[in-house]
């Protein structure tokens, strides 16, 4: 009698599997393995020459790496998660909010920037430095370089 007393036989040969069949899943499993593995090492190649060809930032880079990413996930979604064994509607069910949410983030990267009101190579300065900047060579045009004669014009006093 087995220590949860049911009826069942041992769980190892309830599933009716042969070796044949546990040999193809390893392999299938292994090659998963080796596609992605594949796939990570050409992004980090990719990710590591980048900045030295100039690439960061270009929309094909980014592009590039979003359908690589989905084709990783989709992968880890099909055989991992046996996605790939379910009926047709449940696959859609499932890999319907998936693309919707892609479908968003690419459309977001293309448009980022088109909202913000100037260029996105330009620097945004502060107003108070550029003012701050005008007041100092002002002091300096006018012979003021003395430091206590500049701080006594705007009422500080050093101690």
């Amino acid at each position: 009698m087995s220590e949860f007393h049911d009826d069942y036989p041992h769980y190892e040969t309830m599933s009716n599997h042969d070796e044949a069949y546990g040999k193809k899943a390893r392999r299938t499993l292994w090659n998963v393995f080796w596609i992605m593995l594949a796939i990570t090492i050409f992004e980090l190649i990719i990710g590591s020459m980048a900045p030295g060809h100039g690439w960061t930032g270009t929309l094909w880079l980014k592009v590039l790496f979003i359908g690589l990413t989905v084709v990783k996930a989709a992968a880890i979604v099909l055989w991992f998660m046996h996605l790939g064994h379910e009926v047709k509607f449940f696959k859609y069910i499932i890999l319907l909010p998936y693309i919707t949410f892609i479908l968003y983030a690419v459309f977001i990267i293309l448009v980022e920037g088109v909202y913000s009101g100037y260029p996105r190579n330009v620097t945004r300065v502060d107003q108070i430095f550029i003012d701050q900047q005008k007041e100092l060579k002002s002091h300096s045009a006018q012979g003021g370089g003395d430091a206590h004669a500049t701080e006594a014009a705007h009422g500080e006093e050093h101690h």
